[in-house]
């Protein structure tokens, strides 16, 4: 599905300004809002918002259904939160005890009844799950107790007994969450801007969902994983990128219509008007690694369920306006299988000059219009901090690599190097693609400092914030210029995606 000339700002939610140490739902995020649209702004990307787990990644999280409960506003300033960064342990223990008294005062009505039955199908097994790991010490389910790992239907319903208070706190908790999204999605289409959501191919093993779905999942007996997903090796890493997560059972799930897919995709369009694939490629073929190594190396390629996957996702929500992540090792299977659905892909500038084998298809007169091109991504390094690199501690790239690749920016952009975000940022709107986005940094002009996320780090990731202060009036001024002269301004609204009810309020 074709979407509109636009433009559009990456940024996660916990990157917002506010009191409390990390970005959330509330007033900030609508100020946010207010600040795109002041810049003819119509796109807000984020990357997956359901409740993190392992790293405080939001590509491992304890559930794909659920809300993270670190992005509920609650009144009150958290004194000791840093302005710049996410202090995790310290957000999550303050968030912890504001959300206990939350939901202690929570009075729950005939609205609040309604939405969990609603949502039953996700909500009863997810609140379970997470009283559970809170009764065994927060480790993963493959170590509780034998009978709730392995869901005895008798030790099911001892633990439920034991831990109704605690299960109940849970289901308040994700009733805020969607009342609070429900809201901000309200007002930004108040403020003619569309939001952009992130589905990742895989789950996390330590998740709701591989706990109440073994079956669909490639787990041995006991629920430990058999293979294990990742990427080969690739501009990222030179070993490549070994994700530990399980991976699906693909003909189970074609045997079961792929309904549980479909509810995901279905959950995901019920909050956001356009959405992103991540890891696209992985439908056509995935990279498999046994279960005991420890770097992606030593993999092979899998078939994946391929077409019949997405006519039956189709043919259940209709035509969706998604956006294939289809970085890495690309074939033509793949991409034709993305042309098949009229999905647009994705360019990275940042990625056009260096010897990639996807650079060329990067550089701007290559360019389709079905296409969505970024400055750079949430997994690489801001924009400048990519072009002040020297190359000597990327695991990829050589020093006499990066001196070739920005003196063929230079040539290529005919610039000077000066301002080299805004140069990008220039580029990625003045072309045909339809859609052009640009991470909240390259706009501020960040360094690495600001990096999002360094695949392979284990640590130190996912804790960039910005400020209000960063934000200059010429900035933006400058911004909504080159948003209007490149034809991106506001038109008429984005393809929207199935209706659901899945956001309470």
């Amino acid at each position: 599905m074709r979407l509109s000339r636009s433009a559009g700002l990456l940024l996660h939610p916990t990157s917002l300004p506010g009191g409390q140490g990390i970005g959330d739902l509330g007033p900030g995020a609508h100020r946010f809002i207010d600040l795109l649209a002041s810049a003819d702004i119509t796109l807000w990307q984020m990357l997956p918002l359901g409740p993190t787990g392992y790293g405080n990644s939001p590509y491992q999280c304890f559930s794909s259904f659920a809300g993270n409960p670190l992005l509920i506003h609650i009144a009150g300033e958290h004194a000791s939160g840093h302005r710049n960064h996410v202090d995790y342990p310290e957000v999550i223990a303050y968030k912890k005890g504001l959300l206990r008294s939350a939901t202690e005062a929570f009075i729950p009505d005939a609205g609040y009844q309604a939405w969990v039955q609603s949502q039953e199908w996700w909500l009863e097994d997810f609140a379970l799950f997470m009283a559970l790991k809170d009764a065994h010490d927060g480790v993963a389910w493959t170590d509780w107790d034998k009978g709730a790992a392995l869901r005895d239907p008798a030790a099911l319903a001892e633990w439920r007994a034991r831990l109704a208070s605690e299960i109940e706190h849970h289901r308040r908790v994700q009733a805020l969450f969607f009342m609070q999204f429900g809201e901000l999605k309200a007002a930004a289409r108040m403020a003619g801007v569309s939001l952009m959501g992130d589905v990742p191919i895989y789950v996390a093993h330590d998740s709701a969902d591989v706990w109440a779905n073994r079956e669909l999942f490639q787990l041995d007996d006991a629920g430990y994983l058999i293979v294990q997903a990742g990427v080969p090796p690739d501009y990222f890493s030179a070993t490549g990128q070994l994700w530990g997560n399980p991976i699906y059972r693909w003909d189970t799930m074609r045997a079961q219509d792929y309904a549980w897919w479909i509810r995901r995709m279905q959950s995901a369009f019920a909050l956001f008007d356009v959405v992103r694939i991540d890891h696209f490629r992985g439908f056509e073929s995935f990279w498999e690694v046994p279960a005991g190594e420890t770097t992606a190396v030593n993999g092979h390629w899998v078939k994946g369920p391929g077409a019949p996957f997405f006519e039956a996702v189709t043919q259940a929500l209709g035509p969706l306006p998604i956006v294939a992540e289809n970085l890495g090792v690309i074939t033509p299977a793949v991409e034709a299988l993305r042309h098949q659905f009229a999905y647009p892909g994705m360019a990275i500038l940042q990625f056009a000059f260096g010897t990639d084998d996807q650079a060329n298809s990067f550089l701007p007169h290559n360019y389709a219009r079905d296409l969505v091109v970024y400055t750079g991504t949430h997994d690489n390094d801001t924009t400048m901090g990519w072009w002040d690199s020297t190359g000597e501690a990327d695991s990829t790239r050589t020093p006499e690599d990066v001196a070739k690749e920005k003196d063929h920016a230079l040539d290529y952009l005919g610039v000077d190097g000066t301002e080299m975000h805004w140069t990008l940022i220039r580029t990625a709107l003045a072309s045909i693609a339809d859609t052009a986005i640009i991470p909240m940094q390259d706009l501020l002009g960040l360094g690495s400092e600001s990096r999002m996320n360094l695949p392979g780090r284990e640590s130190g990731n996912w804790s960039f914030r910005f400020s209000w202060d960063q934000i200059t009036s010429s900035m933006l001024e400058r911004l909504k210029n080159m948003v209007e002269l490149y034809g991106r301004g506001p038109k008429a609204p984005m393809p929207q995606g199935p209706g659901s009810h899945h956001v309470a309020g």
